[in-house]
């Protein structure tokens, strides 16, 4: 699809008001150069006739100067000759000068140290169109070529692919923005609604048990009674069969009944506590779990041979070390430290990244740390590809302590070659969003998935600290390779 140049009907206009003004200077410049020429041959004009009408004039010889004075009027700028004689008396006037106005030239006729008259000749002015039909090919010549400049330009102003494809990401960012904000404002509701329907289940719950004036103690005992009825009467049947001792059924009913309540007690508790940490948007956390994973489609990892294989895991875990001691030097992520010395397996490594103070920004740090081993270990992929050596794409995962096993299933069901997805609360997502872009996993399926960003980008101040602190790592790596 071919696109128009830029304001190019506004360039248009610029142009025709161009070729008025030039239109307009010509004719000025023109009128006043005809206007010198016409006033000098004027002055020439009325001497040559005073010079030739002068013994006729002191005549009076009206005959003789009509006779003159028409001869001038044949001329092509002269409108009208007027003679008068030494009383300002009108001798001879000839031409029509009522019909066509212009400049008249007046000149006093002398004799030696006598005036005998006055002759005035009067010069018609030059029409505007005049001018324009006597400089005709000018006009014609800058009327086309300012319209070869409006091809020109609409020729080459039209915008490129690229500059189409830029304009295109802008725009669907635009709506990425937009679609981020009404899934989020879509997700608060959703999850007060939630909140706001379970509350008013777990109210009718209660008041449907206090209704029926038997506690709940009550009716798991009789549950567990069935069931342990049942169980004795199984184990009755074998003992008899097989001329066992029989087992204390009483005792049996009471370790299960208390071991039956404890454990469905403390699921209960645990269930809603991780439920309360897992799905809340505004739960606190101080530390960042960074998650790096290789992008292995064909299990090539497990038929490689441990010869090569435990190299290669070696080479990721220092690559891995280093990035975590340069990148936690930087002064953005003062107050951050790694609570662990991680190691690469055939499932990946893992880095726990704490707080130590409240000013510390240990979420920006885990981004940094994903985004840094993702560069580092695409340099390092592409040199084993190029020396035709074992080597696989990684993809990492940040988020907090509590949602790691989830970042984990993410990582395997949704998780790219070379992407990094973020699974942060919100005061995490703050805290990275003066440096980093993310935008949100299309078509989720599930609540993780729906909470769960992707990382599309940075800033140049965050991208710069990320190379240095790359190129650092590399200059060591280097170092340790040559002095081996």
């Amino acid at each position: 699809m071919t696109y128009l140049a830029p304001r190019q009907g506004l360039f248009a206009i610029i142009l025709l008001v161009s070729f008025c003004l030039q239109t307009l200077l010509l004719v000025i410049s023109t009128d006043q150069q005809l206007s010198k020429s016409r006033a000098l041959k004027g002055e020439q004009m009325v001497a040559q006739l005073i010079d030739e009408a002068r013994l006729s004039l002191e005549n009076k010889d009206r005959v003789s100067l009509s006779v003159i004075a028409n001869r001038y009027t044949s001329e092509q700028d002269v409108t009208r000759i007027l003679i008068k004689d030494n009383n300002d008396d009108i001798l001879v006037p000839v031409g029509n000068a009522p019909m066509q106005q212009g400049d008249t030239i007046r000149q006093i006729a002398t004799n030696g140290d006598s005036v005998i008259g006055s002759v005035s000749l009067t010069l018609k002015d030059i029409s505007k169109g005049e001018i324009i039909a006597m400089q005709w090919p000018f006009v014609i010549g800058t009327m086309l070529l300012h319209l070869l400049l409006w091809l020109v330009y609409g020729y080459l102003a039209r915008p490129t692919k690229e500059q189409i494809n830029a304009l295109s990401r802008d725009i669907q960012d635009l709506h990425r923005e937009q679609y981020m904000q009404i899934d989020q404002r879509n997700y608060d509701r959703e999850l007060e609604r939630r909140t706001t329907d379970s509350d008013r289940e777990t109210s009718e719950y209660s008041v449907e048990s206090a209704t029926d004036g038997q506690p709940t103690s009550a009716r798991k005992l009789d549950v567990h009674s069935e069931v342990n009825q049942y169980l004795r009467t199984q184990q009755n049947q074998d003992a008899t069969g097989s001329n066992n001792q029989p087992i204390n059924d009483t005792t049996e009913e009471r370790t299960e009944h208390d071991a039956a309540d404890g454990a469905q007690t403390d699921i209960s508790s645990a269930h809603k506590s991780g439920s309360a940490s897992r799905l809340s948007a505004t739960r606190s956390f101080d530390s960042v779990r960074v998650q790096i994973v290789f992008h292995d489609e064909f299990n090539m990892l497990e038929r490689l041979a441990p010869a090569q294989r435990l190299p290669y895991l070696a080479l990721c875990t220092q690559l891995l070390n280093q990035a975590v001691t340069e990148l936690l030097k930087q002064p953005l992520l003062l107050g951050v430290s790694a609570m662990n010395e991680p190691r690469f397996d055939d499932t990946g490594a893992s880095v726990l990244l704490k707080a130590d103070n409240s000013h510390a920004k240990v979420a920006l740090a885990g981004v940094m740390l994903g985004k840094l081993y993702l560069m580092l270990n695409k340099i390092i992929h592409d040199k084993h590809i190029e020396l035709s050596r074992f080597a696989l794409p990684a993809k990492a995962g940040v988020s907090d302590d509590a949602q790691a096993q989830a970042m984990t299933q993410l990582l395997h069901s949704v998780g790219k070659k070379e992407q990094m997805l973020i699974l942060l609360p919100n005061a995490g997502l703050k805290q990275i969003s003066h440096h980093v872009q993310v935008q949100s996993i299309m078509r989720p399926t599930t609540v993780y998935e729906r909470e769960c960003a992707v990382f599309d980008g940075g800033n140049d101040s965050m991208i710069q600290r990320l190379a240095d602190v790359r190129n650092a790592v590399l200059m060591i790596e280097s170092a340790d390779e040559s002095a081996i």
